[in-house]
């Protein structure tokens, strides 16, 4: 007989909000050092063990048959900036990369600036944030988290004589050299993990000039160079605004300047650069109403709006998405119809051609343009069958170099598999896209078992990426399919506004739009579909599976913001003041009564919800643990799954789970053992013999 799964104690807890009574027997599983809830997440962890402990033997085989795919002692493309050129490896058995650097040529000697390795020595959890080098390449200014809470503290060390200065500063979000090399500029964080405040700090020098305090709860604060070296820039930013400045890098101790004061749905992007009558500012703005974005440039000395020069006009199917400036030239990243294609234009005369590719869906991204005087643009490319490749465009001659593509180990073959573009039509009438790979055998085989992902949040695109770990549910007949639902950003600013605030209820429908599209077509059916998501996708699941609980056989929800109205309730938390833009303030009672016709704790009832896994981590700053811990006591209390959720808690790590290379494929092969479990009776016939064995 399987164990019982723990339960949770019930603490009776009511408030009330514009009049509505509010219970919440969970809430005491927020006293985070409570011995209380500490046993009861170890036993919810038992539990998981124990139920799971059946399938460890092929964990472990999806573990091994992951890990043979990786090249485990790789290196990075090289980058030049100035006299160096700066790369990464990784050594095998090692979880984390070491930073290296040579001088002058690539057959240089090899200078090691840090190995993570060895400052993870100690610790259950290491992530780096900023590493930034001095413009004269002497010193490094770097950050680093021990715990997973994003909490990262700063520390400067010296490349030539590997020792570390006594400068540190904790919570530390952003960071910037001056021209000089000696003076830092840096950001740090209140108590709500808010970057805020702008400190000038000369090395060595016992306390830093504060400079800056953004005292709106919306806004946070950012440092960063332009890619000229010329300038800093400080950028206040919420969801819908951006307010910059920006001060000459050789000047330190100059004034900041204003470029544009803040207004209300008014984003900005701003870099230095050079135009025909000399030095300029490119701001990639959607002021006036113009979501998705046109690009204008205004003198270095003059940036108010009267003195703007329009590059390149706005276009409301066309989403200018980002913007990288150089001495000769400037790149645009434009999404057209969810894709992103570049537009290279001459900086001089205007003139400019388009960079297209030719998969149906696919992912691209800047790689490291560290240098302003430079005729190549260096990119990153990859779909759902292409490895992430990274290439020079050389653009005189219009060329595309790769220089180098991600090793699969194993014989992968890309022509084994197919990816497609399709679109689903939700209630309203809107086309929704979804983005699929699969086994060319699933394809000619009807409705197969599948993975369908989502998120929907924040006006983020979901990434169309290449991952080899992936193949192991694909060699299995597993289809994998992405929702490119309302919410995200896959087609411009509007798409993003049609899925937030009081418009937030599309995301769902989309998603279950999606799900019953793929079905109707034979690509899937519902006893054969797995959806997942993480974050503000798993609030997405968790919806979806209060309003549709019939339309897969199974969830998997990473990290799930599910208690929407208690968390954006309580300001004290991190994140939540600042995404009043996203979601509402349901202190607002149409933005309160909003959020209950949709936020998953609060709609939990005793409904037939499909197997689940649930997954946090102690540590998680963006959604704190005691969300999901909640969902899955309440879910448990009601008694509506027939299947008890799986609720699995990892005691070491924050947002993203684990940090070394390791661990976190340890993380995934207990994904894919959950997923292939509950699609065992779908696979491929190739793969049903050990599946069968552990299925039955």
């Amino acid at each position: 007989m399987p164990p019982a799964p723990p339960i949770a104690r019930r603490v009776p807890k009511t408030d009330v909000v514009h009049g509505d009574t509010r219970y919440d027997d969970y809430f005491w599983l927020r006293q985070k050092d409570e011995p209380e809830v500490t046993a009861y997440l170890m036993a919810e962890n038992a539990y998981t063990d124990a139920v799971t402990k059946p399938t460890a033997a092929f964990r472990e085989e999806l573990y091994a048959e992951m890990l043979a795919r990786i090249k485990e002692d790789d290196q990075t493309v090289p980058y030049r900036r100035g006299g160096f050129f700066y790369y990464s490896r990784t050594e095998k058995g090692k979880q984390y990369p070491i930073l290296c650097r040579k001088v002058g040529s690539l057959e240089a000697p090899e200078q090691v600036m840090l190995d993570l390795n060895r400052l993870a020595e100690g610790h259950q959890f290491l992530a780096l944030g900023a590493a930034s080098v001095s413009d004269d390449g002497r010193l490094l200014a770097y950050t680093t988290d021990l715990t997973g809470f994003r909490e990262y503290t700063l520390r400067v060390k010296d490349l030539e004589s590997g020792a570390l200065l006594a400068d540190r500063v904790e919570k530390v979000s952003a960071v910037a050299w001056a021209a000089d090399g000696r003076t830092l500029f840096y950001v740090t964080e209140d108590e709500a993990k808010r970057p805020y405040r702008l400190h000038r700090h000369r090395l060595g020098a016992a306390a830093a000039d504060l400079l800056f305090e953004e005292t709106d709860a919306l806004f946070r604060l950012h440092v960063g160079r332009s890619r000229s070296l010329a300038y800093l820039f400080m950028i206040s930013g919420s969801f819908t605004s951006t307010e910059a400045r920006y001060c000459p890098a050789a000047e330190p101790d100059g004034s900041w300047r204003m470029i544009l004061p803040r207004e209300k749905d008014h984003e900005y992007q701003v870099d230095h650069g050079r135009g025909p009558d000399g030095d300029v500012l490119y701001i990639r703005t959607n002021g006036g109403g113009l979501r998705n974005f046109r690009l204008v440039t205004a003198p270095v000395d003059d940036p108010r709006p009267e003195r703007w020069r329009e590059l390149i006009a706005h276009r409301e199917d066309v989403m200018l998405e980002d913007l990288d400036v150089f001495a000769r030239h400037f790149v645009v990243h434009e999404r057209e119809e969810g894709l992103i294609r570049l537009r290279i234009v001459d900086a001089g005369s205007g003139a400019f051609h388009h960079v297209q590719f030719p998969e149906p869906t696919y992912d691209l991204d800047a790689d490291a343009n560290a240098e302003f005087e430079t005729g190549a643009y260096r990119l990153r490319y990859q779909s759902l069958i292409t490895p992430a490749s990274v290439f020079d465009y050389d653009i005189p001659e219009r060329r595309l170099l790769l220089l180098k593509r991600a090793p699969v180990l194993g014989g992968y073959d890309p022509t084994r598999y197919v990816s497609e573009r399709i679109h689903a039509t939700a209630p309203d009438g809107t086309r929704v896209p979804i983005s699929l790979v699969r086994r060319v055998e699933s394809a000619e085989s009807g409705a197969a078992p599948m993975l369908l992902a989502g998120y929907g949040a924040y006006g983020y695109p979901y990434p169309v990426t290449f991952s080899s770990n992936r193949l192991s549910l694909l060699d299995r007949g597993v289809t994998v399919a992405i929702a490119h639902i309302r919410g995200g950003g896959e087609l411009g600013k509007r798409w993003h506004d049609q899925g937030r605030m009081l418009a937030k209820r599309n995301t769902f429908t989309d998603f279950i739009a999606a799900a019953d599209h793929l079905a109707e077509r034979r690509y899937t059916a519902a006893d054969r579909l797995v959806v997942e998501g993480g974050s503000a996708g798993g609030l997405l699941i968790g919806a979806v599976l209060n309003m549709r609980p019939d339309c897969c056989a199974a969830a998997v929800l990473r990290v799930p913001f599910v208690d929407v109205i208690n968390t954006m309730l309580d300001e004290s938390l991190p994140l939540t003041v600042g995404e009043f833009e996203e979601w509402g303030n349901p202190k607002t009672r149409e933005h309160y009564e909003y959020m209950k016709t949709y936020c998953p704790y609060t709609n939990l009832a005793a409904r037939p919800y499909p197997a689940l896994l649930v997954k946090t981590s102690l540590q998680d700053s963006q959604v704190m643990y005691w969300e999901p811990a909640k969902y899955v006591a309440r879910m448990r209390a009601l008694g509506g799954p027939v299947t008890p959720p799986v609720f699995k808690i990892n005691m070491d790590a924050g947002h993203g789970g684990s940090s070394g290379r390791y661990d976190y494929l340890r993380e995934i092969a207990f994904d894919y053992d959950f997923v292939l479990g509950r699609l065992a009776p779908f696979l491929l016939p190739s793969t049903l013999s050990p599946l069968g064995e552990r299925a039955g």
